[in-house]
């Protein structure tokens, strides 16, 4: 294994940095080898290890729709409930929370 000498500094958001901690903890990684692990996997990449794009469907900015787009927006959810494409508020919910 090399020797392990050279420091790298960063500047994140504390939250993000004590969440993620946290997590590393419950695994039993501390953050340097997880850091280290990510900087591997961007050489073995040749990139990043995850894809880093834009949303295909960007939420939508009510303020700006015409009442024609609006109409559009609530027969396509109308349409979804209808196909029963559709979850439960719980699920979502759960899915969100951090």
């Amino acid at each position: 294994m090399a020797q392990k000498t050279a420091t790298l500094y960063a500047r994140i958001e504390p939250d993000v940095k004590e969440q993620a901690e946290a997590i590393l903890s419950e695994l039993g990684v501390p953050a340097s080898n997880a850091i280290n692990m990510f900087y591997k996997q961007i050489i073995m990449h040749r990139g990043l290890p995850f894809e880093v794009r834009l949303p295909k469907k960007r939420p939508l900015e009510l303020a700006g729709m015409s009442q024609e787009e609006l109409g559009a927006s609530f027969e396509e959810g109308y349409q979804d409930v209808l196909a029963s494409h559709t979850r439960p508020t719980a699920d979502v919910f759960s899915d969100m929370a951090i």
